[in-house]
């Protein structure tokens, strides 16, 4: 990683093979955003007196452009206290890298997008020879299309009555389908 990773242990004792873990995993992060401007993890014990286990928390910041991701987990058990703050580490890592990769998507413009259901039409005429045709949507109104609109190179095959959808977009010389596919 670019920057330093700062490592900040609260209410126990500093571990030097805890603090290699946790930096040896933060430092993986700019794989998956480079642009990060700073990354501080704290590893605490909330309370010190519990009668059952240790209770380990860690906290993850990571300041990016336009955006901090601050993730916290707890984690407690009777094992080993570097055990168990590894444990709370993991998690919060998993949870920070997965809010960095949808933030490098977003930032890529590579949002997933919930499929419209197309809407679907029948094909009222057709030309071959001359490559295009109209098709009649459920509303009535009757819409152009060229045979490269058709997908899988089937336009050849289609026929008045063909039940199909189409994306519609505003043509030229008005309304027209695009990516036209015949229903199965």
């Amino acid at each position: 990683m670019n920057v330093p990773i700062q490592i900040v242990f609260r209410n126990m004792d500093r571990s030097d093979a805890l603090e290699q873990q946790i930096l040896e995993k933060t430092e993986k992060l700019d794989r998956v955003y480079d642009r990060i401007i700073n990354c501080r993890v704290t590893v605490e014990i909330p309370h010190k007196h519990h009668s059952k286990g240790n209770q380990h928390e860690v906290t993850i910041d990571v300041s990016i452009p336009e955006k901090k991701i601050v993730v916290s987990r707890n984690a407690s058990g009777s094992n080993g206290s570097h055990e168990v703050a590894l444990s709370a580490f993991n998690e919060a890592l998993d949870v920070a890298k997965r809010q960095l990769e949808d933030y490098a998507r977003k930032r890529k413009g590579h949002v997933k997008l919930h499929e419209q259901p197309q809407p679907s039409a029948k094909i009222t005429r057709i030309f071959l020879e001359e490559g295009y045709g109209f098709l009649e949507t459920s509303d009535g109104r009757e819409i152009y299309f060229h045979s490269n609109s058709v997908v899988n190179d089937k336009f050849d095959k289609l026929q008045v009555g063909t039940e199909v959808t189409y994306v519609e977009q505003q043509g030229v010389d008005g309304p027209q389908a695009s990516t036209v596919k015949v229903r199965d």
